[in-house]
């Protein structure tokens, strides 16, 4: 049975509806995309307009028809450390960053050429499903360290407890209880009613307010105002196929909550095309790579908006954020534990997802090999395997569980048809 949506991709909310729903997403998407530079030393400014220029990229080439937000990906923390730590400086970086979007654009126009049947055919839900449950289950840990844990890695008690707790309640209550628009901004007041906790308890960073001005201008790293250094690209250029797998996993997760195949409409080779586009373009201007972000999804599964105009305000709060100091401050502000209660429902419910694909996949599990593909891919996803090639480039978690299940089912795929062949010779 399809899934009621309360707002559908084209269909536009009024202007103070539009206003919150985009806030919503801003703040689910902040923590993980500012996480990125304050790692890697990049201008956290310059991340909120790549995010959110890299957003507004994506949504013109998919015809406005997905309402996922882009943000800075994790997986080129390691790489981008790695590249400034041999040169002194993001040049190469840089560099790799823009090569990584056009390895995107690359095998857009590879899929635009051979299609996409062989996805599926390679992608079943008996791998797809698993994939989703450990993108969503492999975030868990990050869930527990923001309750656990301030920004500046300061270890805290019961407070962080009883914030978490409260955000996650109210979250949970309004979802459930709530009526009318209220019901579909569950998470501005878990986000209100964590910070005002954080507040009486005493946790929230006081000293971030002192001195701030309204104007802010990001240190942007424009292209011709660097060198043109290729020499990280043996480090970058790996990873891009790691970071595919991520977004075709990502596609499928939003595509099973509004019950719709993204892959096929507008097509995998214009989400590519525009996550590709989006990353070369922060490369561009010295942000972090764009990816498709599991955090704005789980906003879609549990508010039932899926509307690209949300998605389209929030990238253009983001950009607004970069340049208007208060405002960037008071998300800063905002307490671990008030994201860490957030993190319960959103990753949850990406990992719930998991189930929803193999369910409507009718993926038959009494079948043995089914069960061994299913039971391996969250082992080895959630197990903590890595394979390095490198110190830099590795295959982990939910890249390499992909991998191992799809070379699980096309083993059994030859297999199959091995015996089948013999049967019919006799």
């Amino acid at each position: 049975m399809k899934e009621q949506l309360i707002l559908d991709t084209h269909e536009k909310p009024n202007f103070y509806q539009w206003l919150l729903l985009s806030l919503q997403h801003v703040f689910a998407m902040f923590g993980a995309t500012i996480l990125v530079p304050m790692t890697t030393g990049l201008d956290v400014g310059v991340a909120l307009i790549g995010s959110g220029i890299g957003t507004l990229i994506y949504i013109v080439l998919t015809k406005a028809k997905v309402p996922m937000y882009l943000g800075s990906s994790f997986a080129y923390i390691a790489a981008i450390t790695s590249a400034y730590q041999a040169t002194g400086s993001f040049d190469s970086a840089l560099i790799g960053i823009a090569a990584v979007g056009l390895i995107y654009v690359i095998v857009a126009i590879l899929i635009h050429y051979f299609g996409t049947k062989w996805l599926k055919w390679l992608l079943p839900g008996v791998v797809v499903g698993p994939m989703i449950m450990v993108i969503g289950l492999s975030l868990a840990p990050v869930a527990v360290g923001q309750i656990t844990e301030l920004a500046n890695e300061e270890i805290i008690g019961w407070q962080g407890y009883l914030v978490a707790a409260v955000t996650f309640l109210t979250i949970v209550i309004v979802s459930i209880k709530g009526k009318g628009f209220m019901k579909i901004i569950p998470f501005i007041f878990g986000i209100l009613s964590g910070y005002l906790v954080s507040l009486m308890v005493g946790i929230v960073d006081y000293s971030l307010f002192k001195d701030i001005s309204f104007f802010h201008l990001p240190k942007f790293q424009i292209i011709g105002t660097y060198k043109l250094n290729f020499s990280a690209l043996y480090i970058f250029i790996p990873l891009a196929f790691v970071t595919i797998m991520e977004h075709i996993g990502d596609h499928e997760v939003l595509g099973a909550i509004m019950d719709r195949d993204f892959l096929v409409e507008p097509g995998l080779k214009r989400t590519l095309m525009g996550d590709g586009i989006a990353t070369l373009a922060a490369g561009l201007i010295g942000a972090p790579a764009n990816t498709s972000y599991g955090e704005n999804t789980g906003v879609v599964a549990l508010t039932k908006v899926g509307s690209v105009w949300v998605t389209g305000g929030a990238a253009v709060f983001a950009i607004l954020l970069a340049f208007i100091k208060p405002i960037n401050v008071f998300i800063t502000s905002i307490p671990t534990p008030v994201l860490g209660g957030m993190s319960l429902v959103l990753f949850g419910m990406i990992a719930a997802n998991g189930l929803k694909v193999i369910y409507k996949d009718k993926v038959d599990l009494n079948d043995t090999k089914n069960i061994i593909i299913i039971a391996t891919m969250l082992v080895v996803g959630l197990g903590g395997l890595v394979i390095s090639f490198s110190t830099e480039i590795k295959l982990e978690t939910m890249a390499l569980a992909a991998i191992i299940g799809i070379m699980i089912n096309l083993l059994f795929k030859l297999l199959d048809f091995i015996t089948i062949s013999k049967k019919n010779k006799v």
